[in-house]
C-alpha cells in the first residue's frame, strides 16, 4: 500500500506517517513548511521521518496547481490523507487569504488529483469548529453546521461540501474527520496547552479566556491516529441513494472545563500558574463535545486516553525536547 500524507511535517501528519511506516506502508509526504509556527519544530519532526525506509518527502504547497498535478501524475497512491491546511481560528481573523489559498484552492487541487488518478480513498481533516455555537450537545455529524463563526470553520465546512460533490460526480470514496482539540507530544505551539506549559515553566502568566468557563473535548494524539487508521481501511461504498461519502467525529467524548484542564497542567508540572483572565475571543465557542457513536459503530473505536495521562506525556516530551 502506498499513501500520500499531506502536511506530513505537521503535528497529526507526523504521527500518522510514523504509524503507517511502522506498519510497513509506504508514505509519500508533502509539506510547504510554512512559518505559521516554529519551522524548526516542523523540520525536527521531518528529521525523524526521513531516515526511515519507505518514506519519501516533497516540498510542495497544496495551492501549487501544476506541482500537485505533477505529483499525482508521477505517483500512484492507494490512499490520500489530507492533513495540510492553514490552521487556527484566531489567525483567520487577520490572515484570511492564507485560508483561501490552502484550505480552498489547495483542497480543489487535491480533489482534482484524486479524480485524475481515481484514488481508492480520500481521508481529509475537517474540524469540530464547523459546529459553531451549536446548542445541542454532544455534537453529531448529522447536526446542522450552516452557521460557522470563523473563516477557518467556514473553509472546513467548504471542504466537506467539495468532497461530497466529487464523491457524487466521480464516485471517489471520501471520508471527512472532524477532529476535536488534538493534543500531545510534538504538538502545535499555537495551541493553549503548549502555551500554558511554556509560560508556567518560565514563570509567566497564562491567558485564560472567558475566565476559564469554557469546555473542550481534548483528544490525545494516539487516539486520533488510531481513529484515522481504522477509517483509512474502510472506504465508504456508494449505495443506490448515496454517494461514497462519510463524516466522523474523532473526539474524547468527555469535555472538561478550561479551569480543570489548567489544574491538570499544573499538577503535571508541579507548578502553579499565574492567571490573566480575559473575555471570550471572537471566533471561540463555549463548548466542544463529540458524539462518537458512528465511529464506534463503523470502525469499532472510540478515544479513551484521559487528559491526566495525555498531559503528563506531553510535559515529558516538552521537557526532553526543549532541554
Amino acid at each position: 500500500m502506498r499513501a500520500l500524507v499531506t502536511g506530513v511535517a505537521g503535528f497529526i501528519g507526523y504521527h500518522l506517517a510514523q504509524r503507517l511506516l511502522a506498519e510497513g506502508i509506504q508514505v509519500c509526504g508533502i509539506d510547504n513548511l510554512n512559518d505559521y509556527y516554529d519551522v524548526n519544530l516542523k523540520k525536527a519532526r521531518l528529521a525523524q521521518l526521513q531516515p526511515q525506509s519507505g518514506f519519501s518527502f516533497q516540498y510542495l504547497d497544496l495551492s501549487d496547481r501544476a506541482g500537485m498535478a505533477s505529483l499525482f501524475e508521477a505517483h500512484p497512491f492507494d490512499c490520500v490523507v489530507n492533513l495540510a491546511a492553514q490552521a487556527g481560528v484566531r489567525y483567520s481573523l487577520t490572515n484570511p487569504h492564507a485560508y483561501a489559498d490552502s484550505n480552498l484552492v489547495g483542497f480543489v487541487n487535491l480533489l482534482e488529483g484524486c479524480r485524475q488518478q481515481q484514488v481508492q480513498h480520500l481521508v481529509y481533516a475537517s474540524s469540530s469548529s464547523v459546529y459553531g455555537i451549536n446548542p445541542k450537545v454532544p455534537f453529531a455529524t448529522d447536526d446542522s453546521v450552516d452557521h460557522p463563526i470563523s473563516l477557518y470553520a467556514a473553509t472546513k465546512k467548504a471542504n466537506e461540501l467539495m468532497a461530497y460533490t466529487y464523491s457524487h460526480l466521480y464516485q471517489i470514496p471520501t471520508t471527512g474527520l472532524r477532529f476535536f482539540t488534538v493534543y500531545g507530544p510534538w504538538g502545535r505551539p499555537d495551541m493553549a496547552y503548549f502555551k500554558f506549559v511554556k509560560a508556567i515553566k518560565a514563570g509567566q502568566p497564562i491567558e485564560v479566556y472567558n475566565h476559564g468557563d469554557m469546555q473542550r473535548d481534548f483528544t490525545y494524539i494516539d487516539d486520533v491516529i488510531e481513529g484515522v487508521l481504522r477509517v483509512m481501511r474502510q472506504a465508504p461504498v456508494a449505495t443506490e441513494n448515496s454517494a461514497p461519502y462519510r463524516l466522523y467525529n474523532i473526539g474524547n467524548n468527555r469535555p472538561v472545563t478550561l479551569a480543570h484542564f489548567i489544574e491538570v497542567v499544573e499538577t503535571a508540572l508541579g507548578q502553579t500558574a499565574q492567571k490573566k483572565f480575559l473575555p471570550m475571543q471572537p471566533g471561540d465557542v463555549p463548548i466542544t463535545y463529540a458524539d462518537v457513536d458512528a465511529l464506534m459503530r463503523d470502525v469499532g473505536f472510540r478515544p479513551t486516553t484521559p487528559i491526566e495521562t495525555g498531559i503528563a506525556r506531553f510535559v515529558d516530551w516538552y521537557e526532553s525536547y526543549y532541554a
